[in-house]
């Protein structure tokens, strides 16, 4: 991960809450300037503030919708606005929704894939060849544990993730000898208000998993601010979660998808839609 410097920034964005919100903190505590990017200006200005004032780092705060394009340049704006260069790019945002696909919202799964996917990609490719030409970077981009195998009940999320996942692990090959990293982090489940956005209790998304299966948003963040540090090419936080990614893997899938399916809160009979 390349040293601190005055001119630079870490972009992370789904900054304002959860996994997000840990990792610019980590990032800030070690030096680095950071741009918090999210839709919730008001948590963004008070996360910048407390890191501007914590650490005595540059702390930005842009609202940004990165399932609309035109948010997403608008960010790109910004950034040359404010002349800054990107050397620590964390595609952190993210959401997921719950139900069967029969059930679900279509603007809503769209919104899941622009979001979880185009956003990464279009963010990757904006700053990935300027990290190149400067001979330095890094990319860490959130993908979970989900994506180790179908997801029933969430399947534009387990897809999502699987995406994501693979495009980091190439991005990774092709970038070997530039000085620029990808990082992808999978992390389990984790404490956060990710559940109640997917539309589901915290109740429900204590029963799907075991409790000891369950990582705090700080600890998923050092995770993968130490990843990043060790250039690790994939980080799953917590043993349990390892053990489970590793075992989505390699059984079958006809065996893992029947169990998941008989157990996920979204599919239970006479649940709406949960996202």
């Amino acid at each position: 991960m390349p040293a601190p410097d005055p001119r630079s920034t870490c972009l992370v964005t789904g900054a304002s809450s959860g996994i997000g919100t840990e990792i610019a903190r980590l990032l800030a505590g070690r030096g680095h300037g950071v741009t918090l990017v999210a839709r919730r200006q008001d948590r963004l200005r008070r996360l910048a503030d407390e890191l501007a004032t914590r650490h005595g780092v540059r702390a930005e705060a842009v609202a940004a919708d990165l399932s609309d394009p035109e948010g997403r340049a608008g960010l790109v704006g910004v950034l040359e606005e404010r002349e800054l260069v990107v050397e620590v790019l964390v595609n952190n945002a993210g959401f997921s929704t719950t139900g069967p696909v029969a059930r679900a919202t279509r603007q809503r799964e769209l919104d899941l894939v622009r979001t979880d996917v185009e956003a990464v990609v279009d963010l990757c490719t904006l700053h990935v060849g300027a990290m190149v030409d400067r001979g330095r970077g890094a990319v860490l981009n959130v993908a979970s544990t989900a994506g180790f195998q179908p997801l029933p009940g969430q399947a534009a999320y387990g897809a999502a993730k699987a995406f994501v996942l693979s495009y980091t692990e190439a991005l990774r090959a092709e970038l070997r000898g530039t000085g620029v990293s990808a990082t992808a982090l999978c992390p389990g489940p984790v404490a956060t208000e990710f559940a109640q956005a997917a539309g589901m209790s915290d109740e429900e998304a204590a029963s799907a998993l075991p409790r000891f299966m369950w990582v705090p948003a700080a600890e998923v963040a050092r995770a993968a601010v130490e990843g990043l540090e060790r250039d690790r090419a994939v980080v799953i936080p917590g043993w349990a979660n390892r053990m489970g990614a590793l075992a989505g893997h390699l059984a079958p899938n006809s065996i893992v998808v029947s169990l998941l399916a008989g157990r996920h809160p979204g599919l239970r009979p006479g649940r709406g839609p949960g996202g």
